[in-house]
């Protein structure tokens, strides 16, 4: 029986769909470790910590979130010692360490080989926070990020391997750790995600929207300037002038995920609604909306919007893409490699609000326009199945147990059991 321990703030988190996989194998066993408001996952034993305070209010700016990180470490360790403690061992621990929950794993477990995902290392210039020169990066901010990175210092030395999504991510991490990190995503759930030429949205107000019309769609956890949100308002007057037809559906929150509130607004969609005024009878604002509601909105998409700083890639992208949508993305890193140019979507220069504006026109005022990138687009979101992701977390798992000279025999979705090898899954 093996013992697969996942730790995540928030589990599950991107360890969804191999968490349920191995959480279905009979010789498995899968525990998982989350914060008080995690949501959990179905035949997974969550665990539970809360941190006894948070960083003090007197302790440095920039070391503040390095103190919350070892408050979130000391209750891990805590739980883990108990479980060792009462002869608990894990054969694997697959953890998101951005918060600092395996600081002292290793101090615990230290021939337990650790995987880290290895989401983010903050750069103060090249990335993401000198991006837009709207937001300029200060001096104190520049700081505070680099002593944010010693925390991601630490998760790289503590680790024994990492998975990071996507080319660019890894290319942020320090050289001298990128042997240790593999280029993995975790890939979507394509089950429900496909084209639907029948597809109908209802919306708040009755009024219906089917595929093959003029709608504009644009998706983000929270409307925000990190996702594009600021220049995707900035070109929509122009794109309801010149569809007077067409109309708008907006999907996510008023909350901030990445960077700032605005100074002068309640968040960024009142502010730049005040800024770029349009017609709210075509141009609609569900907020956040059940799955099933987000999947219609995908599937009734003439031109789909997806902006973005350089920052971690969203899922949407991959889903939009898996549903057919004729996806009209910014020119940035990591996108570039999920989109090929006037392939399977269009990229266009982020700075450059009017040029979406006519690009997201073309596509509405062409009937046939973008039939060819609408038919790759579900071929490239393949590439990114969930599938393909538990195929390689599992081939990375036993590459790290055959290293301690044990052996590891894990079902691989959809395929027969097999023994896997030391060197598999090494990219």
């Amino acid at each position: 029986m093996k013992k697969i321990l996942f730790i995540h703030q928030n589990f599950p988190g991107q360890f969804r769909h191999i968490a349920k996989h191995l959480a279905g194998q009979p010789d498995v066993d899968v525990r998982a470790i989350g914060r008080e408001k995690a949501p959990g996952l179905r035949g997974v034993p969550l665990h539970r910590y809360k941190p006894h305070r948070d960083a003090a209010a007197q302790t440095h700016p920039y070391a503040r979130t390095f103190e919350q990180a070892v408050l979130y470490g000391q209750q891990v360790l805590r739980m883990l010692l108990g479980w060792r403690a009462k002869g608990y061992r894990p054969d694997v621990i697959i953890a998101h360490p951005g918060w600092g929950e395996t600081l002292y794993a290793k101090q615990v477990y230290p021939d337990v080989p650790l995987i880290h995902f290895c989401e983010y290392y903050y750069r103060p210039r090249g990335a993401d926070t000198d991006f837009d020169p709207e937001f300029p990066l200060t001096e104190h901010r520049a700081a505070a990020i680099e002593s944010r990175n010693a925390l991601h210092l630490l998760n790289l030395e503590h680790c024994d391997l990492g998975i990071t999504p996507t080319k660019w991510q890894y290319s942020l991490h320090p050289e001298a750790y990128r042997h240790k990190l593999r280029i993995i995503h975790e890939g979507i759930d394509l089950e429900g995600l496909q084209p639907d030429p029948n597809a109908t949205l209802e919306l708040p107000s009755g009024q219906v929207l089917s595929a093959g019309e003029p709608i504009v769609t644009y998706v983000a956890r929270n409307l925000e300037p990190y996702r594009g949100f600021h220049q995707f308002m900035r070109a929509l007057p122009k794109v309801l002038e010149q569809n007077p037809d067409c109309h708008v559906v907006v999907l996510g929150g008023d909350s901030v995920s990445y960077g700032g509130r605005p100074a002068d607004a309640r968040h960024w969609r009142e502010k730049l609604l005040r800024e770029n005024p349009m017609d709210l009878t075509r141009v609609h604002f569900l907020g956040r909306v059940d799955y099933d509601t987000y999947r219609k909105v995908l599937q009734v998409s003439k031109a789909h919007v997806y902006f973005t700083f350089p920052f971690v890639l969203s899922w949407s992208l991959l889903e939009a893409m898996a549903c057919g949508c004729h996806v009209i993305a910014s020119d940035t890193a990591p996108v570039r490699e999920v989109i090929s140019n006037q392939e399977n979507g269009v990229l266009v220069n982020f700075f450059e609000p009017d040029e979406l504006a006519d690009v997201v026109s073309h596509a509405l005022l062409q009937e046939d326009s973008g039939m060819a990138i609408r038919k790759q687009a579900p071929r490239t979101a393949r590439d990114y199945s969930s599938m393909e992701g538990v195929h390689q977390y599992v081939r990375i798992m036993a590459t790290v147990l055959n290293a301690q000279g044990r052996s590891a025999k894990v079902t691989c979705a959809g395929q027969v059991p097999h023994q896997m090898r030391c060197g598999e899954g090494m990219r």
